[in-house]
C-alpha cells in the first residue's frame, strides 16, 4: 500500500538528490572526465531508493539480509558514490578522489568497495545479475530482502537484458525491482524510443512485468511506484522513469555532446542554479536509515565435498561429462548451498543429476547464455550459494564479456563445459569447442581444469567449488577409460606422469580425449624401439612447471604436445610459456589447425592431426631432430 509522503519528506528528497547532483558535478570536475549528466538523470530515483525505500546496514554494506541493489548503468558510478556518501559510509569530500590510482572509487563500480557487489559498465549486464540474487531471495534465503536493478535506456538495447527480463518473468521474481532511467539520449545520438514510454511499457508487460510508468524527476510518484512494486506478488516490477540527461543544467539538460564530460567552466555556474531551487529549512545531516529484517539464513559454502568418495574400476570407460553429473550430485548432497544452472543442455552436460537430491536446487536458464552466466554471477554474491554453471563449452564464447566483468567482479562460480574439440564427431564444427581454454585461460585469476578420466572428474568438480575465482573444468563427450585409482590425490597446479620407462627418448603431454591418444601412441612407438612418457596436466591453468621440466629434461629435451582445441591459446601455449626460457628443450605443439568438420570421432582425430597414429608420426620427427 502507497503512503503519502508529507511534505517535509518531499522536500528531504528533492533536496538530496539535488546533494547527489551537485557531488557528482564536484567528483568529475576534480577528476577532470566521468558522466555527471547520466547522473543527474537518475539523483531523484537514487534519493527514492536510498533514503526512503531500500533497507541496508551501513555497518555492513554487504549484509545477508539488507537489500541488494545493482547500478547496471556503471558509468554513473560517481552518484552511486555520493549517495553512500550521503548515508554517512564515508566522508563526502572523499569522492573528490573519484578516478585517482590510489582510490577505489574507480571510473566503474568494482567490489574493491565494500558496498558494491559486481562490476558493472560494460552495459546489459546487471539484470541478470540482480536476477540471481533475487531468485536466491526468493527460493533459497526466503528472506525479505528486495532486489533494485538500475539500467539505462540505451544498455536496454542489449539482448542480455532481455534475456534476463524473460527470466525474471518466467520465474516471477516479484522480489525484483528494475529501473529504467529513460533520459532519452545516448552517448553520441538519441536512443532509439528516445521517450516513446508506452512502448517501453508494452514490451515489459509483454515479458511479465508488473509496468509502471513514472515521471523520474518526482519524488513522490518514484515512491509511490516503489510502494506499489514492493506490495505487488507474482509478478517483478519494472518502473519506467521518463528523465532527462543534465536535468536542472542550464543550457545542458537534454542536450546532445555532453556524454562522458565534465563541466569544467559550467560547473560553478550550474552549482548555483541547482542550489537556488533547493529548499531551505530541511535536514542537511546524514538521513535515517531504513534497517533491514534479519531473516537470510547463516549458511555455509566452505564445507564442500563429495559425498562419497570416486568409485570406479580400472579401465571402465566412463565419459567425463557423466562423472561430472555424478559429482554435481554427490557435492549437492553433501552441502546444500551447491546448485547448478544449465542452458538446456542439461541431459548432455548431466547437470540434471542434481535434481535426483534436489530438484529445487536446480535452475533452468533456457538457450540464454549470457543470462546464464550473469545469474550465476548474482547467485553467488555475498557467499549465498555454489554455483555451477554448465553448457556446451563453444557457447560460454558467447557469454565472454560476463566471464571478464566476472573476474572484475570477483565472482567465485564454476563453468562447466562439455562436447570439447572434434571428438564429439558428427555433430560438425558449429558444436566444437575450440577456442574454450585459450578464452578460460586469460581469465585473471581463473582456474582451467582438464580431467582425462572419470576419477579426476569428480576431484575436479570439488576443487573447483573450493577455488577462488572463475573456474572452467573442460568435459568431454565420449567415454573414457578410468586409469587412475579411486585414492589417487589431485590439486589444481599438479600434473601426473600417467606413462614412463627408464630413459625416455620424449614425453607427451595430452589432456582429456588426447591423453588417451597419447597412450596409445606410447603403445606404438614402443613397438617402434622409442620411447614416451605421458603426461596428465590436470589443469591447464596452472600449469605444473615444476613437472613438465623435470620430465622435460629427463627426457632429452623433447616435448611433444597434442590438444583438441586450435592451437592459439591452448594447452601446447601453456606449456612452451612455462618451459620458454629453459635452454635446450623443443616443444612441437600438435592441435586442430583448420576449421573442422562433420565424421566419426576416431577418424576426425587422426584427420586432423591428434590421434594416436599421428601423434607417433610427429614423435618420430622430433626424436630424429
Amino acid at each position: 500500500m502507497a503512503v503519502t509522503l508529507d511534505d517535509k519528506t518531499v522536500a528531504e528528497l528533492r533536496n538530496l538528490a539535488d546533494r547527489l547532483r551537485i557531488d557528482s558535478i564536484r567528483a568529475t570536475n576534480a577528476s577532470k572526465s566521468g558522466h555527471p549528466t547520466s547522473c543527474a538523470s537518475m539523483a531523484e530515483i537514487m534519493s527514492c531508493l536510498f533514503f526512503r525505500v531500500m533497507k541496508y546496514k551501513l555497518s555492513e554494506p554487504r549484509d545477508k539480509s539488507s537489500d541488494r541493489f545493482i547500478l547496471s548503468k556503471g558509468h554513473a558510478a560517481p552518484i552511486l558514490y555520493a549517495a553512500w556518501a550521503e548515508a554517512g559510509l564515508f566522508p563526502v569530500d572523499d569522492i573528490m578522489n573519484l578516478r585517482k590510482l590510489d582510490s577505489d572509487l574507480e571510473g566503474h563500480p568494482t567490489p574493491r568497495l565494500n558496498f558494491v557487489d559486481v562490476a558493472t559498465g560494460s552495459l546489459g549486464q546487471g539484470l541478470s545479475v540482480a536476477c540471481g540474487m533475487a531468485y536466491v531471495g526468493k527460493h533459497f534465503d526466503k528472506a525479505s530482502y528486495r532486489t533494485y536493478c538500475l539500467i539505462g535506456d540505451g544498455e536496454s538495447a542489449e539482448g542480455s537484458i532481455w534475456e534476463a527480463l524473460h527470466f525474471a518473468g518466467h520465474y516471477r521474481l516479484d522480489n525484483l525491482c528494475a529501473i529504467f532511467d529513460i533520459n532519452r539520449l545516448g552517448q553520441s545520438e538519441p536512443t532509439s524510443l528516445q521517450h516513446n514510454m508506452e512502448v517501453y511499457r508494452k514490451r515489459l508487460e509483454a515479458f511479465g512485468f508488473h509496468a509502471i510508468v513514472v515521471d523520474g524527476h518526482d519524488v513522490e510518484e518514484l515512491c509511490k511506484a516503489f510502494d506499489e512494486a514492493s506490495a505487488t506478488v507474482g509478478k517483478p516490477t519494472a518502473i519506467l522513469a521518463k528523465t532527462f540527461k543534465g536535468y536542472k543544467f542550464p543550457t545542458i539538460s537534454d542536450e546532445l555532446d555532453w556524454h562522458g564530460k565534465p563541466l569544467g567552466a559550467k560547473a560553478d555556474e550550474v552549482i548555483r542554479a541547482i542550489e537556488q531551487q533547493m529548499q531551505p529549512g530541511t535536514a542537511t545531516g546524514a538521513p535515517k536509515i531504513l534497517e533491514p529484517l534479519n531473516d537470510a539464513p547463516v549458511v555455509d559454502i566452505d564445507d564442500l565435498r563429495l559425498s562419497t568418495p570416486p568409485a570406479y574400476k580400472m579401465g571402465e570407460m566412463v565419459a567425463t561429462r557423466f562423472a561430472y553429473g555424478t559429482a554435481l550430485a554427490k557435492l549437492a548432497e553433501h552441502n546444500s548451498r551447491v546448485i547448478a544452472l544449465d542452458g538446456d543442455t542439461k541431459n548432455s552436460t548431466y547437470s540434471d543429476r542434481i535434481k535426483k537430491v534436489s530438484a529445487e536446487r536446480y535452475i533452468e536458464c533456457f538457450i540464454a547464455e549470457q543470462n546464464l552466466v550473469g545469474v550465476a554471477i548474482g547467485a553467488g554474491c555475498r557467499n549465498r550459494t555454489i554455483p555451477y554453471v554448465s553448457t556446451f563449452a563453444a557457447f560460454f564464447t558467447r557469454a565472454f564479456d560476463q566471464l571478464r566483468m566476472g573476474a572484475i567482479s570477483q565472482t567465485n562460480i564454476t563453468c562447466v563445459g562439455s562436447h570439447a574439440g572434434v571428438s564429439i564427431g558428427e555433430d560438425g564444427p558449429s558444436q566444437m569447442a575450440l577456442e574454450d581454454l585459450a578464452m578460460f585461460r586469460s581469465i585473471p585469476g581463473s582456474t582451467v581444469f582438464y580431467p582425462s578420466d572419470a576419477v579426476s572428474c569428480e576431484r575436479a568438480a570439488e576443487l573447483a567449488g573450493k577455488t577462488k575465482g572463475i573456474c572452467f573444468i573442460r568435459t568431454s563427450r565420449p567415454n573414457t577409460a578410468v586409469i587412475y585409482e579411486n585414492e589417487q590425490v589431485f590439486s589444481a597446479g599438479k600434473g601426473h606422469v600417467v606413462r614412463s620407462h627408464d630413459q625416455d627418448d620424449l614425453v607427451i603431454v595430452g589432456a582429456g580425449v588426447t591423453l588417451h591418444e597419447a597412450l596409445k601412441a606410447s603403445d606404438m612407438l614402443m613397438e617402434a624401439g622409442i620411447k614416451a612418457a605421458v603426461i596428465d596436466p590436470f589443469t591447464i591453468k596452472p600449469i605444473d612447471h615444476d613437472l613438465l621440466l623435470k620430465e622435460a629434461t629427463r627426457c632429452n629435451g623433447r616435448v611433444l604436445t597434442v590438444e583438441d582445441h586450435y592451437p592459439e591459446g591452448g594447452l601446447g601455449e601453456a606449456v612452451a610459456s612455462t618451459l620458454a626460457e629453459q635452454r635446450n628443450i623443443i616443444v612441437k605443439i600438435l592441435a586442430v589447425r583448420e576449421v573442422p568438420r562433420s565424421g566419426p570421432p576416431e577418424v576426425l582425430l587422426e584427420h586432423f592431426g591428434i590421434g594416436a597414429k599421428a601423434i607417433a608420426e610427429a614423435a618420430k620427427k622430433l626424436v630424429a631432430l
